[in-house]
């Protein structure tokens, strides 16, 4: 069964994956932008304004101007020729140089200007090491971000994902993170056997996810600071799906130490766990709603899979979706008013939303095979899986479904996305 992710997973032979980023669909009334070239003679490679027009325009918010067609290229302490930039439609300009900072560092100088008003709207500093350039243009974009929209920028976070290669008995999986960009990929852990359901701890720090590696499901917890793993659930049968408690203290799970797969909450740090769902039908994919007092999860107990909600404490489950009849893997958002999900059908699985409130249920992708939504900390865009020509892709779609990008991952096999917070 697709849903019944604690147990299975595909096995196709592919090379290591390499990510790039591709827009597919864009979105209609973006904001015009142009972000001039920052001066940086001290920092070779990608200069920071290309990642930070990259970043913006991943959004599918902002359309960004052709460096060929600029204008005018002023840096900082200079001020844009207003009545140039509006005559060439650009709402803001963004202008900036990267100079000397303390020791070895480095500074990046940036001003966002309103160029209707004529006025700054902006005007930062970003210290950091020669070697963190990227990650200091993220924090610039998520600046800019965050000024122009009022929402949380999330271009300085993370995803991670589960990678796989080879043949056989060289078959090799691997857990991956990376920028949301796909760059600055860097591999957590590695095994023969098959890694499963990567979930981030609240603080970002850690990760929980279900391993095979001794031929049997184990849940991990792993420190990504200091790579230190402890294994946290190892019961007989099922040991899957972890979900970590909005203050990081708890893990739900999926377990069938008891007969038939069902939702149970895990101390992390005592071990000690209470079972919250009892039923003979499979109950599995427990996700926490953001106050930390409901789970929502899929069950089979109506015949078909769908969502319920049920008090982190136990008691009786209620139902969520009616809509079709597939609904799965079901996760909040950092608001709590929706639920994203894989919604299923004639024309295959799709990633769907749903307003809490008012049932009301949108289905925003298109592919045959969509799964693992997760939610960015923003609540803006979903990350999710798709099968696209016999590859396995990440990708994100706006919340509206107006906006698509893919990840694109050539050749790879890739399962289980997971957005840091």
């Amino acid at each position: 069964m697709l849903w019944l992710a604690v147990s299975t997973m595909a096995i196709t032979p592919d090379v290591w994956a390499e990510l790039t980023v591709d827009i597919t669909q864009g979105a209609e009334g973006a904001m015009p932008i142009a972000v001039v070239p920052f001066q940086q003679p001290n920092l070779p490679g990608d200069t920071v304004s290309e990642i930070v027009a990259m970043d913006l325009h991943g959004t599918g918010k902002f359309s960004i101007m052709r460096e060929s067609q600029l204008p005018e290229r002023p840096v900082p302490p200079a001020t844009p020729d207003f009545p140039v930039w509006q005559t060439a439609g650009q709402e803001h300009v963004v202008i900036g140089r990267v100079v000397p900072g303390e020791g070895a560092g480095l500074v990046a100088e940036f001003v966002l200007f309103d160029a209707i008003r004529g006025v700054s709207v902006l005007s930062e500093r970003v210290p950091f090491k020669p070697a963190d350039s990227r990650h200091a243009a993220h924090k610039i974009a998520d600046m800019i971000y965050k000024q122009l929209t009022g929402e949380r920028g999330v271009f300085n976070t993370r995803v991670a994902y589960v990678a796989a290669s080879g043949y056989g008995n060289d078959r090799e999986y691997r857990l991956v993170i990376a920028d949301t960009d796909g760059e600055g990929d860097r591999i957590v852990m590695t095994s023969p056997e098959p890694i499963m359901s990567p979930n981030w701890s609240p603080d970002g720090k850690r990760l929980a996810y279900v391993s095979f590696e001794d031929h049997a499901a184990a849940v991990f917890v792993q420190s990504l600071s200091s790579g230190e793993r402890h294994k946290v659930s190892s019961l007989p049968g099922i040991n899957g799906a972890p979900s970590w408690s909005p203050d990081g203290s708890e893990l739900a799970v999926t377990l069938s130490k008891d007969g038939s797969p069902d939702i149970y909450v895990l101390e992390v740090a005592s071990g000690a766990m209470h079972r919250v769902t009892h039923d003979d039908s499979i109950d599995t994919e427990a996700s926490w709603s953001p106050d930390g007092r409901t789970l929502v999860f899929t069950s089979d107990r109506g015949g078909k899979p769908q969502l319920y909600t049920v008090s982190a404490h136990g008691g009786e489950p209620n139902r969520l979706t009616y809509d079709g009849s597939y609904n799965a893997r079901g996760v909040f958002s950092p608001d709590g008013r929706s639920v994203a999900m894989v919604h299923g059908g004639q024309g295959g699985y799709k990633i769907a939303v749903m307003d809490v409130g008012s049932r009301h249920l949108r289905v925003l992708t298109s592919g045959r095979l969509d799964e693992s939504p997760a939610f960015a900390p923003n609540g803006q865009m979903i990350l999710y899986t798709r099968k696209d020509g016999g590859l396995d892709q990440l990708a994100v779609v706006s919340v509206d479904g107006k906006f698509k990008q893919n990840i694109r991952v050539k050749g790879g096999d890739i399962r289980g996305a997971a957005w840091s917070p």
